[in-house]
């Protein structure tokens, strides 16, 4: 793990807490976004080099 992953996570989470009190119904599409994202970067770590 790099500085940039360590650092991306809790600002994309953040963000996504913000939108989800904004607009609840956000909610669905920001988590599967979320594991979306996570899981490609999981499964292709080099992607984020």
């Amino acid at each position: 793990m790099d500085l940039t992953n360590i650092a991306l996570t809790p600002l994309v989470s953040l963000i996504a807490g913000i939108l989800i009190l904004i607009v609840p119904r956000l909610l669905n599409f920001i988590v599967a976004i979320y594991l979306i994202i996570v899981g490609l970067l999981g499964l292709f770590p080099n992607i984020a080099a």
